[in-house]
């Protein structure tokens, strides 16, 4: 399986791992079928992710994907880091194995439920859409 220099380079030196104490928001998701485990933690700041910690217990591509969407929402609108994509990260990353595609929504829907749990435990009303459980968000015709 080939991987591109940036995905060796994020597995091999992942930024942004650690958590962080008093995180504004915890998401925690899971990928049963691989079984990656994925924890983003968040700190906001007038509506700023002005920091973002991760801890994945998964193969390269999961932990390569988690470091380069935490590079990209670091510093962002929140509004900004919900709409960033798992294909989005792929490409920042040149690209991955077509069977290694699917760890990286694990990224995607980390972020997302960090925010969830940001907005939840301060109250802010937001559109339950934006977090609708999607479960087929990626090509499945790539899984074979």
């Amino acid at each position: 399986m080939e991987y591109s220099e940036k995905v060796m380079e994020h597995f091999a030196h992942p930024h942004n791992v650690g958590k962080i104490e008093d995180a504004d928001g915890i998401g925690e998701v899971g990928n049963a079928k691989c079984g990656d485990i994925m924890k983003m933690y968040i700190k906001v700041n007038a509506g700023i992710i002005t920091d973002v910690k991760f801890n994945t217990y998964g193969c390269a591509s999961a932990i390569a994907t988690s470091s380069m969407a935490t590079d990209m929402i670091k510093g962002k609108p929140i509004t900004e880091a919900l709409r960033l994509t798992n294909q989005a990260v792929v490409e920042a990353l040149d690209g991955l194995p077509a069977v290694k595609i699917h760890c990286s929504v694990l990224a995607e829907e980390a972020i997302k439920a960090a925010v969830k749990d940001y907005y939840d435990k301060n109250g802010i009303a937001y559109d339950p859409a934006l977090f609708k459980e999607d479960c087929c968000h990626y090509d499945h015709h790539h899984a074979e």
